[in-house]
């Protein structure tokens, strides 16, 4: 189904360039809703993919296109699984951590919220600390860009949703410590992400401190006094 050199290239990732181009290649594909189950289900290529965002000198753009491919393959609900399965959290919160460039920080946090919605996130982002890199960056200390706080909220709101009591336990005690970035993204973020936030903060019971204004699309949340 794929073109065998562009599987090649990314599996063994013979230039900068070449899987640059593959890993834009898959990006593009996975545009196509029917093409993520096939795409995902390839476990060389994603091996490939998570092997660009580990590896030190690979070039940003090969890393922004391999995140991408990643963010496009964990659209998928039943990829997340294999995803954490096959080794991608670690990785993927190192980039965050460790990497300072804006654009590599959104999108390695956009695969993230993906990826955390699933059953299988609560153990793998418990093991990577990821609830606690995902509450600072919700820090305004932090300085981070509203589309990675809007990231973060996603990725913690889908584990709560999706994971058992431990992980909820932590999300509402990292969270409370940054009460203040969640409302920043409802108050400025993009109509899902003031809904996640708003959403966020009523799962962390935090709707008795907060005045939340349905009547305006969540356009006012002020500090009650």
């Amino acid at each position: 189904f794929f073109n065998l050199s562009i599987c090649h290239a990314l599996r063994n990732n013979c230039s900068s360039s070449s899987s640059s181009i593959s890993a834009a290649t898959f990006h593009s594909l996975l545009v196509a809703d029917e093409l993520r189950p096939i795409v995902g289900s390839k476990r060389d290529i994603i091996y490939s993919l998570i092997h660009i965002i580990k590896t030190p000198n690979s070039p940003p753009r090969s890393i922004k296109d391999a995140l991408k491919a990643l963010f496009g393959v964990a659209l998928y609900p039943l990829n997340r699984s294999s995803l954490i399965e096959i080794g991608a959290v670690p990785p993927l919160f190192s980039l965050v951590v460790k990497d300072g460039r804006v654009g590599i920080v959104e999108d390695a946090t956009a695969a993230v919220a993906q990826i955390a919605g699933c059953e299988e996130s609560e153990e793998a982002f418990l093991k990577a600390k990821g609830v606690g890199v995902m509450a600072d960056l919700l820090d305004p200390s932090t300085g981070s860009s509203l589309r990675t706080k809007e990231n973060a909220v996603s990725g913690l709101l889908n584990l709560v949703r999706g994971g058992g009591e431990k992980v909820g336990k932590e999300v509402r005690e990292m969270v409370l410590k940054v009460v203040d970035g969640i409302v920043d993204v409802a108050e400025n973020g993009s109509s899902k992400g003031k809904g996640r936030a708003v959403a966020l903060l009523k799962m962390i019971d935090c709707s008795s401190d907060l005045l939340i204004d349905y009547n305006s699309g969540f356009d006012s949340l002020n500090r009650s006094s």
